[in-house]
């Protein structure tokens, strides 16, 4: 059966360092990826200082474009967008560019002010990041840098700047050199640069900070490899610094996580991001889902923009899977029956509870394959699919946890997740294992009313009297558990209260 064309949609950004293509087909209001398609063209090098294009920059653009052709020939023009960014905004010669762009890809192409790129920037953001509602969206770009606040579907004050990691680049590192002296060149022309818009975007306030480029994302991949966990701060950024500095050269530039392709404007790049840390006071940063181009595809789409975007994953997904949603719900309530009894001195916060009811709401998806090895079933299909609003390091926490949720815990695998300090993982992953286990009746009628102690990491359980006599079975799955803690060294204690209540 060939594949309706109807349900496909394009979005292209001719950006001033790649050119990006994503290709998604609408599956019952939402949007599924079936190609994300990046070329580097390092356009924005190719402007002389009379801003016009060389023509081996041109061409390098074209030639690109004639890749993506091929796939936009099933797809509806009106399902298409081509947008292109800052060096087409401020290259003479653009309409040169723009005029052949359009007849190889067969349809419109439009050069879009700063100011609608923030715009749609921010659309892209607020479609497919979860946490707070009221943010700061940073956009560092080959030419352009976007910041943005919203709050909600709503931005609430758009800025585009004229700088980015290919024009610093050329200006402050064009000696290949990674000293100190040229670092400090490039973060001051950015806080000339940030002077004017600063105070008014400070004045707005956020609850949380993300990033939504490659720079951002290149930093997200470092930190992965290095171990860090995903939180973007200023002495983080400024330790990467000093790495790059150690190396000299922009050729000898190697930080473990940092791809070569990424390496030539990374040092540029993150000399913008140091600055507006400090400009802005940011305290720390997350990746985004999405950026212009999702921006411009949810736009085509008209889906409306949720206030809860994980909420809205987490139901597709027991929707897909045809989760127990009533089971779900019980292992959840029963980890937040757990949570304020421990969540202070287990330093459990807001982040913590969110994330272990997400997995409690979705732990048996391996289910779905097989019941042999449900927690790895469960494990891979969470690594693997797309989960909006969740960060690639939340992603890999929640495999984790399913992963570890019953059964021998690999302890390794905490260490391979990023999303949360090593310890507060594992106290998660204890916490969703009694869930279940408590909740594997199926009924609401059972559940004990048990409370939890800690010392340390020692944990407490108290259960009402003659509890453990009256279900036998779970009885045993408690003393297996123990076991199974003993192990990787998590002392459990299960205990009885003195007196039938």
């Amino acid at each position: 059966m060939m594949l309706s064309s109807s349900s496909l949609y394009a979005a292209i950004d001719l950006g001033s360092n790649s050119f990006h293509m994503l290709v998604v087909r609408e599956v019952s209001g939402s949007m599924q990826i079936l190609a994300r398609i990046k070329r580097k063209v390092r356009l924005a090098a190719g402007l002389d200082k009379n801003n016009r294009l060389s023509q081996q920059a041109m061409e390098r653009g074209w030639q690109c474009l004639r890749v993506f052709s091929e796939r936009l020939q099933d797809i509806p023009p009106s399902q298409i967008r081509v947008v292109a960014t800052a060096t087409l905004r401020i290259a003479e010669n653009s309409d040169d560019f723009v005029k052949k762009a359009a007849e190889i890809l067969d349809c419109p192409v439009k050069v879009i002010s700063g100011e609608d790129e923030a715009r749609l920037i921010y659309q892209g953001v607020a479609h497919t990041t979860g946490g707070p509602e009221k943010r700061l969206v940073v956009d560092i770009g080959g030419a352009s840098t976007e910041l943005v606040t919203g709050n909600g579907a709503k931005a609430t004050q758009l800025s585009s700047l004229s700088m980015g990691c290919v024009t610093w680049l050329e200006g402050y590192f064009n000696d290949r050199s990674l000293t100190e002296e040229n670092f400090a060149k490039a973060e001051a022309a950015a806080h000339e640069t940030l002077k004017p818009i600063a105070p008014k975007l400070t004045e707005q306030g956020w609850q949380i900070c993300v990033g939504a480029s490659g720079t951002v994302q290149a930093l997200q991949e470092i930190m992965i490899a290095q171990g860090m966990d995903e939180l973007i701060t200023l002495p983080k950024l400024q330790e990467l610094k000093h790495k790059a500095i150690e190396c000299g050269k922009l050729e000898e530039l190697e930080i473990e996580g940092l791809t070569l392709e990424r390496a030539l404007v990374f040092p540029s790049g993150l000399a913008i991001l140091i600055a507006i840390f400090q400009a802005l006071n940011i305290e720390s940063m997350i990746l985004a889902g999405g950026a212009l181009r999702e921006g411009l595809v949810y736009g085509m789409l008209d889906l409306p923009i949720e206030p809860d975007i994980r909420t809205r994953t987490l139901r597709n997904i027991q929707r897909r899977f045809q989760l127990d949603v009533e089971q779900s719900q019980r292992v959840k309530q029963l980890a937040e029956h757990f949570l304020p009894q421990i969540a202070k001195p287990w330093e459990l916060d807001s982040r913590c509870h969110e994330l272990l009811q997400s997995a409690c709401l979705i732990h048996e998806i391996g289910l779905s394959i097989d019941f042999h090895q449900a927690p790895s079933h469960a494990a891979y299909l969470i690594n693997y699919l797309t989960l909006p609003g969740y960060t690639p390091a939340q992603k890999k926490l929640l495999a984790t946890l399913l992963k570890n949720q019953s059964g021998p815990i690999d302890l390794f695998s905490f260490n391979q997740q990023n999303a949360l300090p090593l310890i507060q993982a594992q106290r998660l992953c204890r916490l969703l294992r009694l869930a279940i286990i408590f909740a594997n009746r199926r009924r609401d009628d059972t559940l004990p009313a048990l409370r939890l102690k800690v010392s340390g990491e020692a944990l407490t359980i108290t259960l009402p009297h003659g509890w453990l006599m009256q279900h036998p079975l779970r009885a045993e799955s408690l003393q297996q558990e123990i076991q199974w803690q003993s192990h990787v060294q998590w002392p459990l204690v299960l205990g009885e209260s003195d007196t039938q209540t």
